[in-house]
C-alpha cells in the first residue's frame, strides 16, 4: 500500500486525464450502459461443492441481463465451452483469462466519464477485502476491463471496491466507513485523506459517509447492500427489523444520518425503506449459513429493467417487487433466486459491473 503522504499533504495521486478533460466522473448507474461485466468465476477451492449451482446462477443472471443490453464475460480458458453452455452467447461476448472468483463489482474498473467522450477506468487495488481471501488474478482484473473498454487506466492510491460506492452521478456519493477507513485496506489513511482521494478519482463533490461495521462479513459492510441512490435526491435504504441482527441498530443509524443528510446540490433526501425477507427458503445455501446474503437492495439496473433477488418470503418479495416498480415507473422488475451466489455472502449487484455509455 502506498502511503497518502507520497502525493503530499492532500493525500491526491494523479489525475491521469488529458489536460482538455477537467470533470471526469462518476455517473449514476441509471445512466445508459455501455455494456454489463460479469466474472464466470467459481471455482472448487473457494466454493466447494457449491461450484456447480453457483456456476449455473451465474448463467442464470448473465442469461437475463443478456436480454436487455449488451453482456462481456471474464472466464478461464479452459472453462469458456461451459460459460457459453450456462450464460448463452446471445448479446454476450467472452474474454478469456485467469481468475479466483465471481464478484466483478468489487474487482473491476470503475468508469468515469468526462467532455469530449473521454472516457477513464478507475482501478482501487483490489486486495481481497482486506487479504481475507485469495485475490491475485482478480487483482488484474481492472486492468483487463480498462484495456477491453480503450479507457484511460487510472491506478488510485485507495485499495477498496466497487460494491462500497454508491453516487447519484451530480456529485453526491453515500460509504460506508468500515470498508474505506480500515487497516485492512488503507494503514495509515484518514477518513480526511480517503475522502480526498476518492473525490478526486470520481469527480465527487459530497460524501455522506455512514459507519457500517467492521468483520462482520468479508466485505466489512459495502453499501451496495445497505443504501442506493434510485436517482438524485431519493435513495432506497436496507431497514433490517430483526432484532437479534447487528444490523437491526446499523441500519436504523444510517437512515438517521441519511435522513437529516442533504446531497451536493443542498436537497434533502427522499428515502425508502426495503426490509429484508423474515424467512429464507430451506435449502443447503440457507440452512445453518450465516454468511447467506439476504438483502433486497443489492439489485442492478440494466437498460429497461431492474434485476432483484427474490428469496422465497411471499410477502417480502412482493413488497421489494412493489417499492421497486414505484420508484422506477418505465423499467420490467425481474426477481431471481440467486440462493448460491447468496450464499458466499454476495447479491446481482456484487457479481456484475457497468460500462456507462459515453
Amino acid at each position: 500500500m502506498v502511503s497518502p503522504l507520497a502525493f503530499g499533504s492532500s493525500g491526491l495521486s494523479s489525475w491521469l486525464s488529458p489536460a482538455t478533460d477537467s470533470d471526469p466522473y462518476l455517473p449514476d448507474e441509471l445512466r445508459p450502459h455501455a455494456r454489463m461485466f460479469m466474472a464466470f468465476g467459481a471455482q472448487a477451492s473457494i466454493w466447494r461443492d457449491w461450484t456447480p449451482a453457483v456456476q449455473a446462477c451465474l448463467g442464470l443472471v448473465a442469461s437475463t441481463i443478456a436480454q436487455y443490453e449488451p453482456l462481456t464475460i471474464l472466464c478461464r480458458d479452459e472453462e469458456l465451452e461451459l460459460a457459453q453452455q450456462l450464460c448463452g452467447t446471445c448479446n454476450t461476448r467472452f474474454i478469456t483469462t485467469a481468475l479466483d472468483d465471481i464478484w466483478m463489482r468489487d474487482m473491476s474498473a470503475n468508469f468515469v466519464i468526462g467532455s469530449n467522450g473521454y472516457l477513464g477506468a478507475v482501478d482501487f487495488n483490489f486486495n481481497g477485502w482486506g487479504n481475507k481471501q485469495e485475490h491475485a488474478m482478480d487483482a488484474r482484473v481492472a486492468r483487463t476491463i480498462s484495456d477491453d473498454a480503450g479507457a484511460n487506466y487510472i491506478q488510485s492510491a485507495l485499495t477498496g471496491e466497487g460494491g462500497g460506492i454508491e453516487v447519484d452521478g451530480e456529485g453526491t456519493a453515500i460509504l460506508n466507513e468500515s470498508c474505506w477507513v480500515n487497516e485492512n485496506r488503507n494503514p495509515g489513511w484518514s477518513r480526511d485523506q480517503v475522502e480526498d482521494e476518492l473525490k478526486a478519482m470520481l469527480g465527487l463533490k459530497k460524501i455522506i459517509w455512514l459507519p457500517g461495521i467492521k468483520g462482520k462479513d468479508i466485505t466489512d459492510a459495502h453499501v451496495d447492500f445497505y443504501a442506493r441512490f434510485v436517482r438524485p435526491g431519493v435513495v432506497i435504504a436496507n431497514l433490517d427489523n430483526a432484532p437479534e441482527s447487528y444490523d437491526y441498530a446499523v441500519t436504523r443509524t444510517h437512515l438517521d444520518i441519511l435522513r437529516s443528510a442533504t446531497d451536493a446540490n443542498g436537497r434533502s433526501l427522499d428515502i425508502h425503506t426495503l426490509p429484508p425477507p423474515e424467512q429464507l427458503r430451506k435449502n443447503a445455501f440457507t440452512s445453518g449459513n450465516e454468511a447467506f446474503a439476504a438483502g433486497y437492495v443489492n439489485y442492478v439496473v440494466v437498460r429497461g429493467a431492474v434485476i432483484a433477488p427474490e428469496f422465497g418470503d411471499a410477502l417480502a418479495d412482493s413488497y421489494c417487487k412493489d417499492l421497486l416498480q414505484s420508484l422506477y415507473p418505465l423499467h420490467r422488475i425481474i426477481q431471481l433466486n440467486i440462493d448460491p451466489i447468496a450464499a458466499g455472502g454476495g447479491g446481482i449487484h456484487c457479481v456484475t459491473h457497468h460500462q456507462p455509455q459515453v
